[in-house]
């Protein structure tokens, strides 16, 4: 995987950058730009050595515009948005653009051949641009023709953010320091029970908490009342043996409308789990100061319902740590970003989907398209 600084010179070139600017919106705005910054130092790299550059993003499922990701955008850098992704029009555009402009086309997926992954679609892409190159980590677990196709088409480059994305997550399962204590959280039990499997092997320690607790107290005998679990009937007992396995002791849990710290074994029918509690998050410290390595995934609590104290707590003890800390998944990061924290811990992944699966599997689409 070529990163963008061993591109050479591309003063004059048009370069096609696959970003990923799908970020939330309230009323037209846009809520969090932590993806459209962390972009910026590729375009700013591009545009210093004077090249031509064509923005290319989803956002949402499609049928959304990207004018208010543009005028986000334009906050940061000076880019000109066209409503289109391809067709004349913004082939005019781009022939008109001088050394160093910026272009932002509209959403890649108002046309169905991006995820359907068409190579006619992918084609009319290559022919605006020489040169491709991937900013779009979070989105590199899919297989949608600007992130799998493209880099077929054109002399294609990793972006510095995708690069330090591959970098630092690697050490996750490259040789990772020790006491390594994996934290894991949000809900989706089948898609992160390989990554539990796969780092109670690695790990010193596996503490799981968010909604995926729920499933393991349940499988424990625990009552977990009206909180939500995974319909599906994992078979999980082999995994609670693991003595490297942490639950948490107690819970808050919404009781009525009250908000109550209650020992796991005390939980009622009608009461439903919304964070882990705090003789919880003191033998999470405990953990926390042990360790040289922290991986981080997931809230652990719901947070949307006022289960957010718990993971802001031990975001504030995993920084206070002279451990090395590499933290993930979107409600995370945004509860980071809320709290204006991101500079306390030593790596913030981009990616939501695509740093699980990552984090398993050592690759992903995207990143192969581009070996």
């Amino acid at each position: 995987m070529r990163s963008i600084e061993q591109i050479g010179d591309i003063k004059g070139k048009i370069i096609l950058v696959r970003v990923d600017f799908n970020v939330p919106l309230k009323n037209g705005k846009v809520e969090d730009d932590f993806r459209i910054k962390k972009a910026l130092p590729t375009i700013e790299f591009l545009r210093k050595k004077k090249a031509k550059i064509i923005l290319i993003t989803h956002l949402g499922k499609g049928g959304d515009s990207l004018m208010p990701v543009a005028e986000a955008l334009n906050k940061f850098v000076k880019a000109t948005f066209v409503p289109y992704i391809i067709g004349a029009e913004v082939e005019k555009i781009i022939s008109e653009t001088k050394n160093g402009d910026i272009v932002l086309l509209q959403n890649l997926r108002n046309d169905k051949g991006e995820q359907g992954g068409n190579k006619g679609f992918a084609e009319d892409l290559a022919q605006l641009a020489d040169i491709y190159v991937n900013e779009a980590f979070p989105v590199d677990h899919r297989t949608d023709a600007s992130i799998i196709l493209l880099p077929k088409l054109l002399p294609s480059y990793a972006g510095l953010q995708l690069s330090l994305e591959v970098e630092n997550l690697s050490r996750a399962f490259k040789n990772p320091k020790h006491p390594f204590l994996f934290i894991l959280g949000g809900a989706k039990f089948s898609t992160k029970m390989p990554l539990i499997e796969k780092y109670l092997k690695l790990a010193d320690q596996v503490f799981v908490g968010g909604a995926l607790a729920n499933d393991f107290l349940k499988a424990r005998g625990y009552q977990v009342g009206q909180s939500l679990v995974d319909d599906a009937n994992y078979d999980i007992k082999e995994t609670l043996k693991n003595k490297k396995l942490v639950l948490p002791v107690d819970v808050i849990v919404k009781s009525s409308d009250k908000l109550i710290n209650k020992n796991v074994i005390d939980i009622k029918e009608d009461e439903v789990i919304l964070d882990i509690g705090k003789q919880t998050v003191a033998n999470l410290g405990l953990l926390i100061e042990k360790s040289k390595l922290i991986l981080w995934n997931g809230p652990l609590g719901k947070y949307e319902d006022g289960g957010a104290e718990s993971t802001r707590d031990v975001l504030k003890l995993v920084a206070q740590s002279k451990a090395e800390s590499i933290i993930g998944g979107g409600d995370t990061v945004a509860l980071i970003t809320d709290m204006k924290m991101e500079k306390d811990f030593s790596f913030v992944s981009s990616g939501g989907g695509a740093t699980l699966d990552f984090l398993v599997n050592g690759t992903l689409p995207g990143i192969k398209a581009l070996e």
